[in-house]
């Protein structure tokens, strides 16, 4: 079993437009945005992230906004709701400011003897604020008040047609069984970094997930750094996966592959982190382009890529 990851590093996911994105994560949830880039496959689309102050891993979700892309179809094969962590007694807080601001999808749950508050981005991503003890400092400049703003993610919710194999996999990566409730398993990281828990749920029968605007493309487990990383990827390895090569992300770096019951899943890195080549102090607010990328500077701004704020 390994011992090298403390939980979640980021989840990535599909958007239909940049803007409306923007304003969502900055403005409605009151997040950082940590950096303003584009895709290094394609681009003409941006990729940006948004977190807590510096995007401490376990903090931040990451989009690719496609202008006018279709919208995902929810199912099996991906991660269906993506929890993050908000302190006690604040749920009716963000019920309010969360209808004030006229998101959609709202309503009240409970999971594992949690209650949670469950909503939808502008692209019908499926979100939930849960209630935890959790020392994580939050974001302060994001027009939420510190007592109630978000401190990071909780947790990551799969949906698969078989559990089993996924389960295994997470308990190789050190995952233990925290809860079980039906068809669906909690597991958590011992002493992880507070995004440490994943939930899978089984569902025979259902159609599998088609993947657009509001779906997660992947999502990314934390390491500190790329020694450890390698161990991981050697032990992945060995065991059948298939892992491909360490890719530079000019943030972290990163590897992937895909788990059974069809989630993407990376290992990324802890360094260098979102200050490597911006201040703290002015975290994404220029464009900053990855190296190949760099001589297209005019024509992704003047063409490609829309304004994303007023």
């Amino acid at each position: 079993m390994l011992d090298q990851i403390n939980g979640l590093h980021h989840v990535t996911s599909l958007a239909s437009g940049a803007r409306a994105n923007n304003a969502f994560f900055t403005r409605t949830l009151g997040l950082r945005r940590v950096k303003k880039t584009v895709n290094f496959d394609a681009p003409e689309v941006y990729h940006l992230y948004y977190g807590d102050e510096v995007g401490t891993p376990g903090s931040v979700i990451t989009y690719f906004p496609f202008p006018n892309a279709a919208r995902g179809r929810p199912g099996l094969g991906e991660v269906g709701t993506t929890v993050y962590s908000v302190p006690k007694g604040t749920l009716k807080y963000w019920q309010e400011r969360l209808e004030s601001l006229g998101v959609e999808g709202l309503g009240h749950g409970t999971t594992f003897g949690q209650d949670r508050l469950h909503f939808a981005g502008p692209d019908g991503d499926a979100f939930a604020l849960v209630e935890v003890e959790d020392g994580r400092a939050p974001w302060s400049g994001g027009g939420v008040p510190d007592d109630e703003a978000i401190r990071g993610f909780h947790s990551a919710h799969l949906r698969v047609s078989d559990g089993g194999a996924t389960e295994e996999l997470l308990r190789f990566m050190g995952y233990e069984e925290d809860d079980r409730d039906g068809d669906t398993v909690r597991l958590r990281i011992p002493d992880g970094n507070g995004a440490d828990v994943i939930d899978v749920e089984t569902l025979k029968g259902a159609n599998y997930a088609r993947q657009g605007a509001g779906s997660v493309h992947h999502i990314a487990f934390s390491v500190n750094n790329r020694a450890k990383q390698l161990e991981v990827r050697k032990a992945l390895s060995d065991t059948g996966y298939q892992v491909t090569p360490v890719i530079d992300r000019d943030y972290f770096w990163a590897i992937y592959f895909r788990s059974p019951g069809g989630v993407l899943f990376e290992v990324a890195t802890n360094e260098p982190g979102f200050d490597r080549d911006e201040d703290t102090a002015h975290l994404g607010e220029a464009l900053k382009l990855p190296q190949q990328h760099a001589y297209l500077r005019d024509v992704l701004e003047q063409k490609y890529l829309e304004p994303i704020e007023d």
